[in-house]
């Protein structure tokens, strides 16, 4: 009995603390995901040590990534895709080829095994759904071209991760190495998911058998959507698939059918809860003490990262013929790693693929880049400005993206951010101050530098408070 209290007493304290820290990212206009990850790394054995059995809340995370899954896939809007689906799959095919390419040259110079590489390659291509529309909604970018693309872009990597945690499987029966028999199972499982993309993209609705039975009853609906989840999750498991792939193709089947408002609304709370544990567990699964020993490995993966999927996705989406601002604020927007990240590392973990220290590394990786997002919502809201001034330029626009740090560097940064500044004059379009030489060498020659940049009249710099002005 005393034990069981004990557990109660655990469980008040984890509810409490997700919402606090939940609440707390709501007021700072943060993911809310974001405020989970904190209070299960507060109160995991890196920090107080409140939650030492993760074991307790592992099942529920794993049922949580299937809800996850059966979500996504009946919020997918296939015909919202077809609008935009040349940037939307070329660009995350460029993803994942330029990602597992790039991880493959860092695993060699890190001497990482292949299976690792491959992981953390598909990792690196995914971004954050919640952290992306969040950007979006914030800037006022919802419903326009920018938003249609992003998007876009999104649903073709969730239909990509299916591909990816297909793969991953595969290596843990093939010792490390993916064989013919796996190739063949993962072919047919991608072509049965394009059979069914391609029959639910035709814009008819499916009614489910059991949908005039259990109609909009309170205490049926939800239960028949868990069932329709966990039953072709249990499926797919026995066909030696993903249990993901399964509840991924149960929520597009209930997506495109007449049943589709009902069950989410009647589910969403079960999936909230589920995602809120999934989430916390990460959170636990956090050890500080391992990211403050490889903190050099772990800030150069995240930094390398980030610029590679900024760079990546701005070029490719320009290459679509979108315009500079659109393609910069896209890229902004799937900087971050994604939530499957965390879902493809723990696949990792479980299939033996990575080990428990590799798994650490790629959360640690993976939630640095999450909290990186208020950097990157700042550069959105610059880059949503931009926008609405008209400037085409790929050079102004990235400029007056970055050229407040830059100036900002050179001024509080002593020689370092001096000769930083001086090196940048190209990028900002002006010429500013070099510092001071060494003795026995001449400066370069000094002008004084332009004050905050106008455009059409209009200065770029924020306005007090972060926001800016429409």
């Amino acid at each position: 009995m005393e034990g069981h209290s004990s557990s109660i007493t655990e469980l008040a304290i984890v509810v409490v603390a997700a919402l606090g820290c939940g609440l707390l990212m709501r007021y700072f206009r943060q993911p809310i995901l974001l405020g989970y990850i904190l209070a299960g790394a507060a109160l995991g054995p890196s920090g107080f040590g409140f939650v030492e059995n993760r074991d307790q809340v592992r099942l529920l995370a794993e049922l949580g990534v299937l809800m996850l899954l059966f979500f996504i896939g009946m919020e997918l809007h296939l015909r919202g895709l077809k609008a935009v689906w040349r940037i939307a799959i070329l660009t995350t095919l460029f993803q994942i080829a330029v990602g597992v390419l790039a991880m493959s040259l860092l695993g060699l110079y890190l001497d990482w095994p292949l299976p690792l590489t491959v992981v953390l390659g598909f990792v690196v291509a995914l971004s954050s759904t919640a952290v992306a529309i969040k950007m979006l909604e914030e800037i006022g970018e919802k419903g326009t071209r920018v938003a249609n693309v992003t998007i876009g872009i999104l649903i073709a990597q969730d239909l990509a991760v299916i591909p990816m945690m297909l793969v991953v499987s595969a290596f843990q029966s093939d010792a490390g190495g993916i064989g013919l028999e796996a190739i063949a199972k993962i072919g047919l499982s991608i072509a049965f998911l394009a059979v069914v993309l391609i029959f639910l993209g035709r814009g008819k609705r499916l009614r489910l058998p059991f949908a005039k039975t259990v109609g909009r009853n309170a205490d049926l609906t939800p239960l028949a959507g868990l069932a329709f989840c966990f039953g072709a999750a249990a499926l797919s498991g026995l066909l030696d698939l993903s249990a993901s792939y399964g509840a991924f193709l149960a929520g597009l089947v209930i997506g495109n059918s007449t049943s589709r408002r009902v069950m989410m609304h009647y589910t969403a709370p079960i999936q909230s809860v589920l995602l809120m544990v999934f989430f916390l567990t990460i959170g636990l699964l956090m050890d500080l003490r391992y990211i403050w020993d490889n903190l050099g490995t772990v800030l150069f993966i995240v930094t390398f990262v980030a610029v590679l999927k900024t760079a990546l996705n701005i070029v490719v989406i320009r290459a679509m013929g979108e315009t500079w601002p659109r393609a910069f604020l896209s890229g902004v927007a799937l900087a971050q790693l994604g939530e499957f990240s965390f879902i493809l590392a723990a696949l990792g973990l479980t299939a033996g693929v990575i080990s428990p220290e590799e798994h650490r590394l790629l959360v640690a990786v993976t939630v640095l880049s999450l909290m990186g997002s208020p950097f990157w919502m700042e550069a959105a809201r610059r880059l949503h400005r931009i926008a609405l001034l008209g400037i085409t330029s790929g050079r102004e626009t990235l400029r007056l993206t970055v050229g407040p740090e830059a100036k900002a560097l050179g001024r509080s940064g002593g020689r370092i951010g001096g000769w930083a500044l001086w090196l940048a004059r190209p990028l900002l379009g002006d010429k500013t101050v070099a510092p001071e030489a060494p003795a026995g060498q001449d400066a370069p020659a000094e002008s004084k530098a332009p004050s905050t940049p106008v455009v059409r009249g209009r200065p770029l710099t924020p306005e007090p408070g972060g926001a800016e002005a429409d």
